[in-house]
């Protein structure tokens, strides 16, 4: 493929496509704990980019009555060889916050949450526990970090500070209206969305564009509905099953991370399949 490479991030590579276009390419890489695993997940690109060109699909309407759009302009026309898990998109000016959306508690939020009582600027009703739905969706930012770094949970004023008053509220009512009708066609698939992040740039006319991939299992928690039960961490259809095998192995999360056994590789994979075909109401291929 001879384009010129922009950037390489955890899982994606970005080429300069002309015209104000980039080629995002997914790959089989998987990071956990702000690491790369050295062991990939195969076809794990190609769910993560057809499930987002599904979900950009799903949520237009949602982002129309915010006058605001996606950055998909084709999955199709891009190179043969990155056929599948490629997507020609808008070149935009990313803002430097990740948009965060929570209806469930779970993960760092459980932890802050039994320290606090809160997440970050946001306060919670006393007595939740792990995998408790909340009562109503809450926005929790955090900063982008760099390959290597972490993400860190930032308060609603600290996004005012880097986009401004104005862009802020607007990227809450909006990552929370997303994250509203992603959770609602999830649960008609049998799956609870618990949390997921979403990420926004800004047009050359200034309008707020959806850009990155949406709601897959690296960006999103998916738990199977029929099994929910607050309490405990849940069975999940997204990364989280290898953040816990890491977890289990003694991994220190400071040494070059251990690879993957073939077991949880499949178990991975299908994981990542079946939130695809739940999803969609397509079968994978």
């Amino acid at each position: 493929m001879d384009l010129p490479l922009v950037a390489r991030g955890k899982v994606r590579e970005i080429y300069d496509a002309g015209d104000d276009r980039l080629l995002l390419v997914a790959s089989d890489r998987i990071s956990a704990y702000d690491h790369v695993l050295p062991t990939p997940i195969p076809d794990k690109g190609r769910v993560l980019t057809q499930l987002s060109v599904w979900w950009f699909e799903q949520l237009a309407p949602v982002l129309a009555g915010f006058g605001a759009s996606h950055h998909l302009v084709s999955a199709t026309d891009v190179p043969a060889d990155v056929a599948g898990r490629a997507m020609l998109v808008r070149r935009l000016d990313m803002l430097p916050v990740e948009c965060v959306a929570r209806g469930y508690l779970s993960g760092s939020g459980t932890v802050e949450y039994s320290r606090t009582g809160s997440i970050r600027d946001v306060a919670l009703p006393a007595g939740l526990v792990e995998g408790s739905r909340l009562p109503e969706p809450v926005f929790t930012p955090s900063t982008k970090a760099e390959i290597g770094e972490h993400d860190e949970a930032i308060d609603f004023s600290a996004v005012v500070s880097a986009v401004g008053a104005p862009r802020a509220s607007e990227l809450r009512e909006l990552t929370l209206a997303l994250y509203r009708r992603g959770a609602e066609l999830a649960e008609a698939a049998g799956i609870v969305l618990a949390d997921t992040k979403f990420e926004f740039g800004v047009a050359p006319d200034g309008g707020l564009v959806l850009g990155d991939e949406v709601l897959t299992p690296d960006s999103s928690r998916f738990w199977p509905a029929a099994t929910w039960s607050p309490g405990s961490v849940q069975p999940s259809y997204d990364k989280q099953y290898v953040r816990d095998w890491l977890t289990s192995s003694g991994w220190d999360r400071v040494s070059p991370p251990p690879e993957l056994p073939d077991d949880v590789v499949a178990a991975t994979r299908e994981r990542y399949v079946t939130a695809y075909e739940r999803l969609t109401g397509t079968t994978f291929a």
